[in-house]
Order: C-alpha cells, then sequence, then structure tokens
C-alpha cells in the first residue's frame, strides 16, 4: 500500500530515453510508455518525457553535460520530485545527474524494484525483493536522498531503502548474507511442497507482464486469484489444480517478464522461476490487443532461453481477443503465428479450444506400456499405480501383468527402478492409443 503522501500527492516524475543510430526513436518511444505505466504503477505522475537524440551514452552524465543542464533547469521550472531513466545507469552516473538536478534520480531497474517491494505479500516475496533491492543499491549507496526520503518517502525508497542509504557497505553485506539464507531454508520447504505434486502434470502460465495471466488461471479452474489490469500484479507463483479432459494436472501463474527485467530479479526470483523450469508444459500467453503484441513475444522468449528452458513444449495463447477492433490485426498474427490458440480470458471466449490444445501437448508424452514384473518389485509396482493410468492388470504366477499409460519422464524413473534391462523385466513394444 502507497504512502499517504503519495497517495494524495503523488510525485511529479520526469522521465528520460535514449536514442539514436541503433535505436530508433519510435522504438524508445514506446519503452518510454512503458516506462510511465510502470512510474503509474508505482504512484507516481508522469510530468515530462524528454528524448535524447545520442548514439553513445555518455559515461559521466549518460545524456551529455548540455542536456543534463537543460534537465535541471525542467526539474526546477516543474517543481520534478524524481527523475526516472530508462535504461540502466551506474553509480557515477547517478550521483552527477542527482547533483545537476537537486532530485531523486534511478532507472528503470530501481523502479521495477520499487513496485515489487509495493507488491510483495508474502514472507517469500518479501525476502526476494529485499535482496535484489540491497544487491541493486549496494554500490550505488549515496547520502543524497536522506533529506527527501525523511520528508516523504515516496518512489524508489519503499521496502528497506531508507535503512540502505543510512546504513555502511559492512552491514548491508551482512544482511545479504541473512537473507540469502532465509531464501535457502524457505527452498528447502517449497522443495518438499513440490515433491506432493510428483506425478502429476504441471503447466506454468509464462507471458509479458499484464498479458492476464491470473485471469486466464481464475477462468480455468474456478478460482480467485488476485487478478488486475496493472503491472506486476502477481508476484509470488500460485498453483492450482486442474482437470483437463481425463488428466489432472497443475497449472502455476507466475510473475510477469518485462524488457530490460533486472537480472537482481531473476537471481532473487529463483524459486519463483523454479515453478517455470521444473514444469513440463509451458502456456505463453500475449496480450493481442497490444501493437506491440510481437516484441512481448521476443521478450519472453529470450528471458526462456536466458533461463534455459526454451526447449520445453509451448502453447502459444493470444488473449484479450475482445479488444481488437480491426479484423486485419488479427488475420495478420494468425498468419505470423498459425499455431496459436486465440482467446478472452476475461469473457471466457475459446478456453474450451484452449483446454482440448493444453491435453493434446500432454498426450504427446504419454505411452502406453504392458509390462510383467515380479512382484517382489513392490515399489515400482507402487510407483506405477501412483503415477500412471492402470487400463488393466492381473496376476501369473509371481508376476503382476500390468497395462498402463505413463508420461515419458515417469517412464524414465520406473526403468531406472527396475534397472530394466538388467532385471529382465518383460515389456511388450509400446501399444498405440
Amino acid at each position: 500500500m502507497l504512502n499517504d503522501t503519495t497517495t494524495k500527492n503523488p510525485e511529479r516524475v520526469l522521465l528520460v530515453g535514449l536514442y539514436g543510430h541503433d535505436v530508433h526513436k519510435a522504438i524508445v518511444a514506446e519503452h518510454i510508455e512503458e516506462l510511465k505505466r510502470l512510474t503509474d504503477t508505482a504512484g507516481g505522475n508522469t510530468v515530462l518525457e524528454v528524448l535524447q537524440n545520442r548514439d553513445q551514452p555518455d559515461v559521466a552524465t549518460y545524456i551529455g553535460k548540455g542536456k543534463l543542464n537543460e534537465l535541471a533547469r525542467l526539474v526546477s521550472e516543474n517543481s520534478i520530485d524524481l527523475v526516472v531513466f530508462d535504461d540502466e545507469l551506474t553509480p557515477t552516473q547517478v550521483r552527477n545527474i542527482q547533483n545537476a538536478t537537486k532530485a531523486k534520480v534511478i532507472d528503470r531497474s530501481g523502479l521495477i524494484l520499487d513496485i515489487f517491494a509495493l507488491r510483495a505479500k508474502t514472507a517469500a516475496a518479501k525476502t526476494q525483493v529485499e535482496l535484489a533491492q540491497l544487491q541493486y543499491l549496494l554500490p550505488r549507496l549515496t547520502r543524497a536522498w536522506t533529506h527527501l526520503s525523511r520528508q516523504k518517502g515516496g518512489i524508489g525508497t519503499k521496502g528497506p531503502g531508507e535503512t540502505q542509504i543510512e546504513t555502511d557497505r559492512q552491514m548491508i553485506g551482512r544482511r545479504i548474507s541473512l537473507l540469502k539464507e532465509k531464501l535457502s531454508k524457505l527452498e528447502k520447504q517449497r522443495i518438499t511442497q513440490r515433491k506432493g505434486r510428483d506425478g502429476m502434470t504441471r503447466l506454468a502460465l509464462v507471458g509479458y507482464t499484464n498479458a492476464g495471466k491470473s485471469t486466464l488461471l481464475n477462468a480455468l479452474t474456478q478460482t480467485k486469484v488476485l487478478a488486475e489490469n496493472r503491472l506486476f500484479a502477481t508476484l509470488d507463483s500460485t498453483v492450482r489444480r486442474h482437470q483437463v479432459g481425463n488428466q489432472e494436472i497443475l497449472i502455476s501463474d507466475t510473475v510477469g517478464f518485462i524488457r530490460k527485467l533486472p537480472h537482481h530479479l531473476i537471481d532473487s526470483f529463483k524459486s519463483t522461476l523454479d515453478e517455470i523450469r521444473e514444469s513440463d508444459v509451458l502456456l505463453h500467453l500475449v496480450d493481442a490487443s497490444s501493437p506491440q503484441a510481437d516484441d512481448y513475444i521476443e521478450v519472453v522468449n529470450e528471458t526462456l532461453r536466458e533461463l534455459g528452458i526454451e526447449t520445453k513444449p509451448v502453447v502459444l495463447v493470444f488473449n484479450k481477443v475482445d479488444l481488437i477492433d480491426d479484423p486485419s490485426r488479427i488475420k495478420a498474427l494468425q498468419t505470423d503465428y498459425p499455431d496459436a490458440v486465440w482467446i478472452s480470458a476475461e469473457q471466457r471466449i475459446g478456453l474450451n479450444r484452449l483446454e482440448e490444445e493444453i491435453l493434446n501437448v500432454i498426450l504427446k508424452d504419454f505411452v502406453d506400456k504392458y509390462y510383467e514384473i515380479s512382484v517382489k518389485d513392490y515399489k515400482a509396482v507402487s510407483f506405477i499405480f501412483d503415477n500412471a493410468e492402470i487400463h488393466d492388470q492381473k496376476f501369473v504366477d509371481d508376476k503382476i501383468c500390468l497395462h498402463f499409460r505413463i508420461h515419458k519422464k515417469d517412464l524414465g524413473v520406473l526403468n531406472r527402478m527396475l534397472k530394466y534391462r538388467q532385471n529382465g523385466v518383460k515389456d511388450s513394444h509400446e501399444i498405440s492409443g
């Protein structure tokens, strides 16, 4: 919850972006528009936007001395409280810009971290956010904001912000160590919890922030996970059971991706992202109504590559089709993405078709097998009954004959338990259907 001063009198914010030979002005303008939405989510009021034409950032001031003087004038004339840069700044650049403008200065990473501090609700999320903030702010320690923080707080000072500014590096280092230890303990608890889900197909919802993942989870599972039309409404992963055809699956709602996502956040939110890493199928949700849909898809794909999980089966889903007024827009996307599924989670349009596609993808990884197993291998037999769909069973002498359908990954576990070829387990060829 935002503090009273931010709610009643939101900070006046100036946004800054850099374009040049490598980055077209129109693209930077789109990034600034997103930065404006991020600022709104953090509780700020964007008053001005400044775009600077410069091929390379200035080492000392990012935008150059002349532009910095102009920026200082705009800050003074418009009573700007906070200047937000779309790209990450070095500690030296932050210090020089603050000295020139006499205003708080943060970059996109700092703004996203601030939003995460605002959104964190559970102990795990709060711990992850604080760790990310401390790691981000450690090289940027300065007392330049102290008087501003004491007066009214605001964007960039949520969570442990004020403490960080007033604490020396040694104390922050100890705090980082404690937080990492705490997260390690929480991770062990989550591993224990996840063991209880073994044998079930796991599906993870991924997508650019505000694509509608939480709304889709609610629509599919008839639950009431928080779903807002704001960036980063979901930080903690939420897991729900759902029946698709004759398959019971687990669906995980995860934190949304965004361009220039701070690496500190990726590292700190490892536990949340593990829901994606350990999933069997990814449901990649895209806001079809956004003009930047193609860019959003690429950002998500790039993030998945960074996480090393780009090879998982993916169902591409275009959401919010009810918000598209131009039929040619849908036709163009359908041409570029012919295998995608089209839905409106809010209006419950296309959900049956989506579930059919999910089931088709899941069943591709299942095989029918017929095993004759010694009754002495009771652990293997128990594993089959726990993790497979039994079609038929009968006892012949000292063997149990089982016809079952099982996921390929579980079949691998079963075969290792039986030491498959060495133990002479009798297996028919794979049975179709």
